[in-house]
């Protein structure tokens, strides 16, 4: 079946993979995704811990930050794992997001302690810095005071903190927020992937810790959006593997007119096209993982690209596939869709990013 392949020689990919599959038995990804919905919360912190204490929260920080200082190899690896298994933290908008953010950064003191707590899991410091639509809205700094509103705020509930985007003048900043800071309201809507969304309203709210100004902002920004699409890619590679595998295995059991459905021509036909387009998507995630820095960018975009229209189209035709029963909240194929169509709308559709991708081949 479909999976991301990378060269591996000493095996760390492997047992990346391994210690995903370890927790997955224990944090059931269906159950937990129920649950969380169920309670309308954001995060299952039982299951956000056990990913800290596993190493994922830090994979990608330097030793002097807590972290296990592996590339983009090992994440997409991880991340790949962690769509098969259903396990639907937001791991890539909480733990990559914003720890490559602060790893760009001009090293503080500060910086250093705020990457550190988000990767041990004390810390949950969300990003604030897209309105409505998705696109980038810095806040408004005002001498020491901040207004406005951020959107699609992933843990907004659960956070301790925030990172704040805002616009001081002519210069960018960003900051550090308190959850608990006088005039910062959190309201929230439900989110297809069993997680609440949430909007974050700052009125007159001190500005809090400034950690970097100027360009250094938005070169950090860029680059954490890349590394971040490129966890999502592989995310949505790993849903719509993971979601053909169910297909293949219930389509060979299904029994219609004495014959297993999946020894009809027409169904096989199916199930080859999905196959298609899973190896389309994971091909594109090993080539962005290991692309030369000069076409990481590119390479990025095309990745969550493909895998956004990969893992969309897999999982609506896993579930026709299945049936009427494919239909109904107790399948759990239904589920892999709902977080595909989260995952595919984070930073950027396809058509967005192929747009971008055009308009940076002229500039080249």
């Amino acid at each position: 079946m479909p999976l991301i392949q990378l060269d591996d020689p000493d095996s760390t990919l492997a047992m990346l993979r391994d210690s995903v599959a370890a927790l997955a038995t224990r944090a059931d990804g269906p159950a937990t995704f129920r649950r969380r919905r169920a309670a309308q919360g954001d995060l299952d912190r039982a299951t956000w811990s056990a990913m800290a204490e596993a190493g994922f929260l830090a994979l990608t920080l330097p030793e002097d930050m807590g972290g296990m200082a592996l590339g983009d190899a090992e994440l997409t690896v991880l991340a790949e794992a962690l769509g098969r298994a259903l396990l639907t933290e937001p791991f890539a908008n909480l733990a990559i997001f914003p720890t490559a953010l602060l790893q760009a950064l001009p090293r503080t003191d500060a910086r250093t302690e705020l990457a550190m707590g988000i990767g041990s899991g004390e810390a949950i410091v969300p990003v604030l810095w897209q309105d409505a639509r998705g696109a980038t809205a810095p806040l408004t700094l005002s001498g020491s005071r901040l207004n406005g509103s951020a959107h699609l705020v992933s843990g907004a509930l659960s956070a301790t903190g925030f990172l704040a985007l805002a616009q001081d003048g002519d210069a960018l900043v960003l900051l550090h927020l308190d959850a608990s800071a006088e005039g910062l309201r959190v309201t929230t809507r439900p989110g297809l992937d069993g997680a609440v969304l949430g909007q974050v309203t700052l009125h007159d709210t001190q500005a809090g810790t400034e950690l970097a100004r100027g360009a250094p902002v938005q070169e950090a920004l860029d680059t954490a959006i890349a590394r971040t699409r490129l966890a999502l890619a592989a995310e949505l590679a790993g849903l719509g593997a993971r979601a053909l595998e169910i297909t293949v295995e219930y389509t060979s059991q299904r029994v219609q007119f004495g014959k297993t459905i999946a020894s009809f021509q027409a169904i096989q036909h199916r199930l080859v096209d999905m196959w298609a387009e899973a190896e389309f998507a994971c091909s594109a995630c090993t080539n962005a993982a290991t692309a030369p820095s000069a076409e990481r960018a590119q390479a990025v975009l095309a990745a969550k690209a493909r895998a956004g229209d990969s893992a969309t189209s897999i999982t609506r035709k896993s579930i026709q596939l299945h049936g009427a029963m494919g239909f109904t909240d107790q399948c759990d194929i239904g589920l892999y869709l709902k977080r595909a169509i989260t995952l595919n709308a984070t930073l950027g559709q396809p058509e967005d990013l192929r747009l971008a991708f055009l308009a940076a081949e002229r500039v080249a």
